[in-house]
């Protein structure tokens, strides 16, 4: 027990002094309906798949969400979403393209690029529509936005409500509320060995449209992460019904050859777990 202490002593001082070292890699996790709430959906199932690039001062993030769900009339419905974003290590900018589908009718596309400074930063989107939406100071990137959870886990803290621009909707960032669930020490109980052997955060996270006074998330997800960034276990939930996703492969992805050192770690932190899906 005392040596366990020291251990959890030892990666909360460890998380607040830096933040996590991720790996880039690429995961599918099998999604199946754990609950629903009232809707009109009765069956479901569908599959995600993840993958992070390291591209030497930046991360290229690419994620594909397939669902399919049955009614109780017995009709189908078939939803793909593909989501991809370029973000610069150092939270400075990303570029960012969403693209949905809903029984093969596309979506409108949303996709432009992003800046930030310390004193706050702006969106130009480039569709559905030219526009441009300021950014409050302190948003964080998709890959900053999971680093943050996984370093509070780490270290011990309850709650953040970091906000979040990961160009899936044409308003701006979207406002979050991280609740952490706790620690787990290893080895932990997975599946695949190369995980096992790290620390594990569980994490819920709620969004919220800031641009609105509907305090009900537009989404929820729920997540335990490795300390390596790599997610076992996710909940997506769409307000009417819930899915749960099991990672079924996960690949480790090797950093190229022709990145200097000082590029092969991230400047503020990174993401290789499932973000909220496309809206």
């Amino acid at each position: 027990m005392i040596a366990t202490a020291m251990l959890a002593a030892l990666w909360q001082a460890r998380a607040m002094a830096a933040p996590p070292a991720m790996l880039a890699h690429r995961a599918v996790y099998d999604l199946a309906l754990s609950a629903v709430n009232g809707g009109d959906v009765v069956t479901a199932e569908g599959k995600l798949t993840f993958v992070l690039s390291d591209m030497c001062s930046a991360w290229s993030t690419q994620q594909q969400l397939h669902l399919r769900t049955t009614g109780r009339s017995g009709a189908e419905a078939v939803s793909d979403s593909d989501y991809a974003v370029l973000e610069e290590k150092d939270g400075s900018s990303l570029i960012f393209r969403a693209d949905q589908t809903e029984n093969g009718s596309p979506a409108p596309r949303i996709a432009g690029e992003a800046h930030m400074r310390p004193t706050g930063g702006s969106v130009h989107y480039t569709a559905p529509m030219a526009h441009d939406v300021a950014l409050p100071a302190g948003t964080l990137f998709p890959v900053a936005h999971t680093a943050a959870i996984i370093q509070a886990g780490l270290a011990g803290t309850g709650q953040i409500s970091p906000y979040l621009f990961d160009g899936t909707v044409e308003s701006g960032a979207l406002g979050t509320y991280v609740l952490l669930l706790g620690q787990q020490a290893p080895p932990v109980a997975t599946t695949f060995a190369a995980l096992a052997a790290l620390p594990a955060v569980r994490a819920h996270v709620a969004y919220y449209n800031t641009t609105t006074r509907d305090m009900t998330p537009m989404f929820e997800t729920a997540m335990r992460y490795f300390t390596n960034g790599v997610a076992d276990r996710v909940e997506l939930d769409f307000g009417q019904f819930r899915m749960a996703g099991m990672l079924r492969e996960f690949r480790p992805l090797s950093v190229p050859d022709h990145c200097p050192a000082t590029a092969r770690a991230p400047a503020r932190g990174a993401s290789i777990s499932p973000a909220h899906p496309p809206a």
